[in-house]
């Protein structure tokens, strides 16, 4: 991270003491063009603030999100749904409510289907809980909901000024009380590469400071590196990396070895996400000098989604934030995407879920992409070393979902969701939790919020807590 000046938009720089104070628990490399880096935790740091008689703070605990547009294929994602009957298309203002094969109420072992398959490896990190239901307000549009309301649930009809029943979110409440100290209080990142803006903003954003007052998600992955890590005094080097280097190399000396090894490690997931901007780059050069029509200049999918991934990772390892977003794609939007390296040929995802019964192959695969990608996430977050033994991922509270159960019916109740992390060492995961029927979506958020150390009783329409998953 760059000091406060470079990150911030228009805000002056501050003091040493100042950053200090507001970062106390992080280190900074400075290097020419006041390009500040700012490193994850070390232990060498750690020992030396113990001999001088500081008290090593605690890991600060972080929330994030990772949000599947348009439903997914049930019979690929829930266990005991293999066999169920694929759904015919219903509007999207007459969504349906899907009865199917009953789950028992309760808790029941992990079961790793098609779908889900690529996080066995993480399974003890893991809970998918089923049966929860989304607030949903009739009349208005589905799709609109699943994705702006996500996280705030308030119940129909009881904002007045809304077609939508869309309140300050989860995000903003919890970073009003973990995201003070950090350069961005939240951090919101979206992969839409569609250029042509055909929906408003209720379909690309999940994120809301309050009713009608959207925190707009980022799109392109360069804009995110150059807000994250860029400088505007040295535009001429090409990363930040190469402007800090003569400062890490008087630093990296004082390092023990095994701090040593973690500071390469921190270097080089930065050149990785540069280099993969780099041949997106060269990428979209090529194709223009080659006048290879290509829809809208859309990235390749499976590129695009890891790096934004890889840079809301990179973000709350570094402390740029504790509470972040990802939108793997926007809702509703129906112009083709090049799903280059998983399709062989441009598709509209929405469109797709429209027709399950001749999609249903590549629908599949996009879930069980989708899917793969977060694992990747959580499997890299649980390398990084944080104080007191622990892991980024075991600091913070990662889930996966949607806002709808299914991309063809509509229905917003039995929602695909995925709970990840440890809550600072507050959640008890590795299980399938079935939650009674209409089990609102707001008594998960209820929880986190709880797990997170914010004194709330309540949360929009909620109605308790997920016991279950609580240490």
């Amino acid at each position: 991270m760059f000091k406060v000046s470079s990150v911030m938009k228009d805000s002056a720089p501050m003091k040493n003491k100042a950053v200090a104070s507001v970062v106390s628990r992080r280190r900074f490399i400075e290097g020419s063009g006041s390009a500040v880096l700012s490193l994850p935790w070390l232990e060498s740091f750690a020992r030396r603030s113990h001999a001088a008689g500081d008290k090593e703070a605690a890991p600060f605990k972080r929330l994030a999100f990772f949000y599947l547009p348009n439903g997914i294929v049930r019979r690929g994602f829930f266990p005991g749904e293999g066999d169920r009957p694929l759904p015919n298309f219903a509007n999207q203002n007459n969504v349906w409510r899907f009865e199917g094969k009953p789950t028992p109420v309760g808790t029941h072992p992990l079961t790793f289907t098609p779908t889900l398959a690529p996080l066995h490896k993480m399974r003890e990190r893991i809970s998918l809980i089923t049966g929860m239901d989304r607030t949903f307000q009739h009349g208005t549009d589905s799709h609109a909901q699943a994705a702006s309301c996500f996280l705030s649930s308030v119940a129909p009809f009881e904002v007045k000024n809304s077609a939508y029943p869309l309140a300050r979110t989860l995000d903003h409440i919890v970073a009003d009380s973990i995201g003070r100290t950090t350069p961005y209080s939240t951090l919101e990142l979206s992969c839409n590469d569609h250029k042509n803006n055909i929906e408003s903003i209720y379909f690309d954003n999940m994120s809301w400071y309050d009713t009608g007052y959207v925190a707009p998600s980022m799109r392109d992955p360069r804009k995110v590196y150059d807000r994250l890590f860029g400088t505007r005094v040295n535009t001429r080097f090409r990363n930040i990396t190469d402007l800090a280097l003569g400062s890490a190399r008087q630093l990296k000396k004082r390092l023990s070895n095994t701090d040593q090894q973690k500071f390469d490690e921190y270097f080089d997931a930065i050149r990785t996400i540069e280099n993969r901007m780099d041949r997106i780059e060269a990428m979209k050069s090529e194709l223009v000098a080659a006048k290879v029509k290509r829809p809208s200049e859309h990235l390749p999918r499976n590129e695009y989604i890891q790096l934004m991934g890889d840079l809301l990772v990179t973000a709350l390892q570094s402390g740029l934030t504790n509470v972040g977003s990802l939108m793997v794609g926007p809702e509703r939007w129906t112009t083709p995407t090049n799903w280059e390296g998983i399709l062989d040929k441009p598709h509209s995802h929405h469109a797709m879920t429209h027709n399950q019964q001749e999609h249903v192959n590549n629908l599949l695969k996009l879930d069980r992409f989708h899917i793969s990608v977060f694992a990747r996430l959580l499997g890299r977050m649980d390398t990084i070393e944080e104080a007191g033994g622990t892991t980024l991922l075991d600091n913070t509270i990662f889930t996966l979902g949607a806002g709808m159960g299914d991309g063809a019916t509509h229905q917003y109740n039995d929602l695909p969701l995925i709970i990840a992390g440890g809550g600072g060492g507050n959640l008890k995961l590795g299980k399938h939790i079935h939650c009674r029927s209409e089990t609102p979506l707001a008594n998960l958020w209820l929880t986190q919020l709880q797990c997170l150390g914010i004194d709330q009783k309540t949360y929009a329409d909620s109605t308790g807590t997920i016991s279950e998953i609580l240490a």
